[in-house]
């Protein structure tokens, strides 16, 4: 019996400081020239080479200024600032690769659907089917200022506005256009048949919609749907829409456990469990030999800033650590930042002394140290044990973490069975998924929204 092939992205953002901060500083990382197409072909080539399934990159809309109430520590070490538009990098990169996908973020609360589902319908026409969309919602108060608010809204308000979101997009994507609407006519003149092509109305609580979409069928129609919500009214939405779930875990048995939710969440509404495949964030050092990596890892420690990575954690809670001593307990507090980072202080056991010992590679994925085969060991292990279908390799120094993945990890990997040597063909919805439609499954809510004529 073949043996499960483990999916990789790879997880970056389109900024200097990403996950692990401080590492900027190490002089064999180029993260400072992201400002560069050519930071970003390079990456999207060596990715390529190296079979990772796709680019997952994230965003933010906002700073991180809840730490001492202020962005001098995230400005000193471009802790995510400053960030770039994620969505603009693509067209460069797709043009020099052919398989890689793209996970694109971008905050709904601050998109109108009608132009969004344009942007993404083009960049799904122009990868000829390789994008996909983590649906976010926001959780910086720093970002909702900006826009125009007062303040965050509500964290399950925020859902809800989130699925009516996304029936827009539905209507928009899969039933304006019918299949057969284009048909390219030069003769008869007609490029699209106008009985074929339909308005769209939406009127609901949050968006008033009257309207043609402007693209016609992408490849994907509508793109390969991440997510990354794990509270009770995330999942809800996780199991209605999402088709790649990103978790953070920190054990097995916790992370089998939010692999189960997801998995059931989506049984809830209608799909099969297997419908969603789940990534857990992660941060790889590997060499030739264990000792070789060890040293590595402790070269790393050495440029990392564990202040950097609490001031980070801190916008996740909406907590100010700065205000508490060393080893004062750190109280929780019920707010509407990330509630899968609030939850893990609910224990009260936490101190600033203890995250910033998390923190010691300037953030807190579960980092695996070791050879090529100690670390294939792991990665087939988290796998065997938690359920997981792959993995969001973050970038420790620029390029030098995905280099050393692609060139001692993919082959140990590719040898036991359990990594793909070649990409297969078709979208990305088609690369990830067996059953070989391009399109959602026709059990998934958004295909309900097709045209029936």
């Amino acid at each position: 019996m073949s043996k499960k092939k483990i999916l990789i992205n790879a997880f970056n953002m389109n900024c200097i400081g990403h996950i692990n901060h401080g590492l900027w500083t190490h002089p064999r990382d180029t993260s400072t020239t992201f400002n560069t197409l050519e930071y970003w072909t390079e990456l999207a080539q060596l990715l390529e080479r190296g079979l990772f399934d796709g680019l997952f990159i994230a965003d933010i809309v906002g700073v991180y200024d809840v730490y001492q109430q202020s962005v001098d520590v995230p400005l000193k070490e471009a802790i995510q600032l400053p960030v770039n538009d994620p969505l603009l990098l693509v067209s460069a990169m797709a043009a020099v690769t052919k398989n890689l996908g793209f996970g694109l973020t971008a905050n709904l609360t601050y998109e109108t659907p009608y132009l969004f589902a344009r942007r993404m319908s083009t960049l799904d026409h122009l990868t000829r089917g390789r994008v996909g969309w983590n649906i976010v919602t926001g959780y910086l108060d720093s970002a909702a200022k900006a826009m125009g608010l007062t303040e965050q809204v509500e964290h399950d308000r925020r859902y809800d506005q989130a699925d009516e979101y996304l029936e827009v997009l539905y209507k928009l994507w899969e039933g304006s256009w019918e299949d057969d609407a284009v048909i390219n006519d030069p003769v008869q003149r007609i490029y699209a048949r106008p009985d074929k092509v339909h308005k769209v109305k939406h009127d609901g609580e949050f968006y008033q919609v009257e309207g043609y979409h402007l693209c016609e069928p992408s490849p994907q129609r509508t793109p390969v749907l991440f997510q990354a919500g794990s509270s009770d009214r995330g999942l809800v939405f996780a199991g209605r829409h999402a088709e790649c779930v990103f978790i953070s875990g920190q054990t097995k048995a916790a992370t089998k456990a939010q692999v189960d939710k997801v998995r059931a969440s989506a049984v809830a509404a209608g799909r099969n469990p297997d419908d969603i495949k789940l990534f857990m964030g992660l941060n790889v050092i590997v060499a030739p030999t264990e000792e070789l990596a060890q040293a590595k890892r402790d070269e790393y420690l050495s440029y990392a800033s564990a202040e950097a990575g609490v001031a980070h954690f801190s916008s996740s809670t909406g907590i100010d650590f700065a205000d508490y001593e060393l080893d004062e307990p750190i109280q929780y507090v019920k707010s509407n930042a990330i509630q899968s980072a609030t939850k893990v202080l609910q224990n009260n056991d936490w101190t600033r002394r203890k995250l910033l010992e998390q923190h010691a590679l300037g953030g807190r994925y579960i980092t695996l140290v070791g050879s090529p085969e100690q670390v294939a060991d792991e990665l087939e292990s988290w796998i065997a044990e938690t359920g997981l279908d792959g993995f969001n390799l973050t970038r420790i120094v620029t390029p030098e973490s995905y280099v050393d993945f692609i060139d001692l990890v993919v082959p140990e990997l590719q040898r036991r069975g359990s990594y793909k040597t070649a990409y297969d063909t078709g979208s990305l919805r088609q690369k990830l998924f067996t059953d070989g439609d391009a399109h959602l499954p026709q059990r998934h809510t958004g295909a309900a929204y097709r045209h029936n004529p």
